[in-house]
């Protein structure tokens, strides 16, 4: 294996040597994608910025109005209306009327001529819903936030959704861009430029997208790659000239360090295109009744020759060279077909699988994600996806962006390996984290004749002001599961229960448990038939 990285390294090093201006487009056109796409998302996190902003001052206009106004369409009503829309930047309209759309008074007196262009959704965390419309004597959409009023009555707040008109938002990007918003059910909102192109893929664009905080709103751009990449006609003529007297030195160097070096022995963007990369689940059992709740699906490299590697001898390669985002995109198709039918079988039971930290610098993860589960019977609220601790994902907006649309999908976030690794209260509260997993390292702390672990105990208490749900790993002996059921820990996995399963003997321990009421010691015995069944597999 070793020898046939050698001879990859040789040949890329003669190619640079002898065609460096093959290697020099190819180095320029993904500089140019890169660094054009960064361009591109920084525009579109300030029109996010911008459509998030009006959306929650609209709410909270709305909000002191009602608390000032002890009731609707009064002088009080109508004077409140007039300070917040000489206050507020964006609020162009308030209208109260009923759920038929009856209006019974506005900010101006006059009957406001509004248009719905979608249905109302709901704003995660708040009371008020959102809907798109037509406002007469505006160019562009505008949001309209509603909140009742009573039993009878709807006051909403009229916000335009952009400052600008459609020329104006396309100054923001290259020449022959597109912008399209949409909300996230596909109802679009307002479309500036040609998309025709784009969406018949006919030709080669740089794209990309984000969404608008927590509100049901996706903002996308794109512009054509030739485009952009004619700006960069004088580094690519400088480039061929450095590359044709550097690649002969390279080529020199790269055949010594052939020479002298071990290179690794993995062979695994191969192996991921041929399938050898298997899920494996780790059922995740509740203290309180014995049942499986879900499982943590893992990752075994299974070779040609009946080899079986763990990840601990690849994933570290595989989040280096990139090849971590195909790995796991394969694995959830294998996670979706897997179980499919338990799924079914099971509403409640969640499937929790590991993504690192470059999955959070690239905002396709979501549709990829939406493209992989979506129709299929496993449910977006079945989905976990677990971060790790070890190596923090930081505070970026595309790290925001992507757990915002994790959540707007329905899908949850746990935390991994809690109190290993950077992450301290007010880093999970900033991620919105729904799930905290206790690190194997604490639970080991539970000897038979323990009576408290501070530590462990304290990160209990952490997680319980955090408003999370807890799951223990690496549970191995009955004392350290009452420990943790007696400190209102129900979610665990470990040893006790199961080791990683082939997805034959993991769908027979789930049904087994959850066929009726188990207990702990029953599980154990449940699994250790698993254990033997997926062993003769």
């Amino acid at each position: 294996m070793a020898s046939r990285y050698s001879h990859i390294l040789t040949l890329i090093a003669a190619i640079l040597a002898f065609v460096p201006v093959m290697g020099v487009d190819w180095l320029l056109d993904n500089y140019v994608r890169v660094r054009e796409r960064v361009q591109l998302q920084s525009s579109l996190e300030a029109i996010s910025e911008r459509i998030e902003t009006g959306a929650y001052d609209g709410i909270a206009s709305l909000r002191k109005i009602l608390a000032d106004s002890p009731s609707l369409c009064t002088p009080t009503f109508i004077a409140n209306v007039h300070q917040e829309i000489q206050r507020s930047l964006y609020l162009k309209q308030v209208v109260v009327e009923n759920a038929d759309g009856v209006q019974y008074c506005d900010a101006f007196g006059m009957q406001v001529s509004y248009s719905p262009l979608s249905e109302s959704l709901a704003i995660p965390g708040h009371t008020e819903t959102l809907a798109v419309g037509a406002l007469a004597g505006l160019e562009t959409p505008v949001l309209k936030v509603t909140q009742a009023f009573g039993s009878t009555r709807l006051v909403s707040a009229i916000v335009p959704i952009i400052s600008a008109n459609r020329s104006g938002l396309l100054s923001r990007f290259k020449p022959t861009a597109m912008v399209r918003i949409t909300l996230t059910n596909g109802t679009p909102v307002l479309v500036a430029g040609d998309t025709s192109a784009f969406d018949r893929g006919e030709t080669d664009f740089i794209a990309s997208s984000v969404f608008a905080g927590e509100l049901p709103i996706r903002i996308e751009a794109a512009v054509p790659f030739a485009m952009v990449r004619a700006d960069y006609t004088d580094l690519d003529v400088s480039f061929t000239i450095i590359a044709c007297i550097m690649s002969g030195a390279f080529l020199v160097l790269a055949l010594q360090y052939v020479r002298r070096s071990k290179l690794p022995a993995f062979d695994l963007e191969r192996a991921i295109a041929a399938g050898e990369l298997k899920p494996y689940y780790q059922p995740v059992i509740n203290l309180k009744t014995g049942k499986l709740a879900g499982c943590e699906m893992l990752c075994r490299w299974e070779k040609r020759n009946g080899d079986v590697v763990m990840p601990g001898q690849f994933i570290e390669y595989a989040e280096i060279t990139g090849l971590a985002i195909p790995m796991t995109l394969g694995l959830m198709q294998q996670v979706r077909n897997d179980l499919a039918d338990l799924c079914l079988e099971m509403p409640d039971m969640k499937v929790s699988i590991n993504l690192f930290e470059g999955h959070f610098r690239d905002t396709t993860i979501v549709e990829d994600v939406q493209a992989i589960f979506g129709g299929s019977t496993v449910s977006f609220r079945q989905l976990v996806f677990e971060i790790t601790e070890r190596t923090p994902i930081g505070n970026s907006a595309s790290a925001h962006t992507v757990i915002a649309g994790f959540h707007a999908l329905g899908v949850r976030l746990a935390m991994d390996d809690v109190g290993t690794g950077h992450s301290n209260l007010a880093y999970m509260q900033t991620l919105g984290v729904d799930v905290i997993k206790i690190d194997r390292v604490f639970v080991d702390m539970i000897k038979s004749d323990t009576q408290a672990v501070p530590v462990l105990d304290g990160l209990i208490a952490m997680c319980r002001d955090l408003g999370t749900e807890i799951v223990a790993e690496g549970v191995e002996t009955e004392a350290q599961a009452l420990y943790l059921r007696s400190r209102g820990v129900v979610m665990a996995q470990g040893f006790l229960f199961a080791p990683a399963l082939k997805v034959g003997a993991f769908k027979e321990l789930a049904r087994a448990l959850n066929g009726g009421p188990r207990a702990i010691p029953l599980a154990a015995a449940a699994a250790e038939s698993a254990i033997t069944a997926d062993a003769a597999a």
